[in-house]
C-alpha cells in the first residue's frame, strides 16, 4: 500500500512543485542531491526573536524551504527502523543545507533576506542542525498544516498504527537566521554577503 501511495504521489509531485512556485536550491551541477526545495516568502506569523538576536516580524522576507517528501520517502521505503530513518534524514538535511547557504549568498535580495523557515513535525534533532522550532499560534494555520502534514508523518513511519497517529506531534516552524545559516554551512562564498 505504502509504495503504491508514494507512486501515485511521484505522479502528482510535479503538478505540486510548479503550483508552489518552488525551486531547487541548486546552484552547482554537483548539488543535484540537494533534499530541499525552496521559494521566497513573507513571513506572517507572529514575532519571533532567535537565538542570535534576530527578529523574524510579520512580512520579513524568508526562504522558506520544503523537504522533498517523497523523494525522501522513496529512498527510505526499504528501511524498517525509525531510528536509522531518523539518522538518514538528519544527514540528507545536514548536506543539504551548503546549498540553501549558497542560494541565498547568490540570490539577488540576499541583503532582505532574513533566514530560512520550515514546518515540520519532526523536531528531533533539529537543535544539532542549527534549527529552532517555535509553536504555530494561529489556530486555523495550526490546524490545516496538521492536517497536510498527517500523511506525510503516517507514511515516513516503518510501522504506522493508529496509535502513532494519535501519538503525532503538532506541526511547528522551524527557523534559522540568515548569518547563523551562512556561518554554519556556507563553503566558497562566504565574502559574498
Amino acid at each position: 500500500m505504502r509504495s503504491y501511495l508514494i507512486k501515485i504521489w511521484n505522479v502528482f509531485d510535479p503538478v505540486y512543485y510548479h503550483m508552489t512556485r518552488l525551486t531547487y536550491p541548486v546552484m552547482k551541477e554537483k548539488e543535484k542531491n540537494n533534499v530541499f526545495r525552496v521559494r521566497l516568502t513573507r513571513y506572517k506569523g507572529k514575532n519571533v526573536t532567535l537565538s542570535d538576536g534576530t527578529h523574524i516580524k510579520k512580512n520579513d522576507l524568508l526562504v522558506k524551504v520544503h523537504l522533498h517528501n517523497v523523494r525522501l520517502l522513496s529512498e527510505l521505503q526499504n528501511i524498517d527502523n525509525d531510528v536509522r530513518r531518523g539518522i538518514i534524514i538528519h544527514q540528507l538535511v545536514k548536506q543539504s543545507l551548503p546549498g540553501v547557504a549558497d542560494y541565498i549568498c547568490k540570490h539577488r535580495r540576499c541583503k532582505e533576506i532574513k533566514g530560512i523557515i520550515g514546518i515540520t513535525m519532526l523536531s528531533k534533532g533539529i537543535k544539532r542542525l542549527g534549527f529552532e522550532a517555535h509553536s504555530i499560534e494561529h489556530p486555523l494555520y495550526k490546524w490545516l498544516k496538521n492536517t497536510a502534514l498527517i500523511p506525510i508523518y503516517v507514511l515516513s513511519l516503518s510501522k504506522p498504527s493508529i496509535e502513532s497517529i494519535k501519538k503525532c506531534p503538532d506541526p511547528k516552524y522551524l527557523f534559522m537566521s540568515k548569518d547563523k545559516l551562512i556561518d554554519r554551512y556556507q563553503q566558497d562564498t562566504k565574502t559574498s554577503v
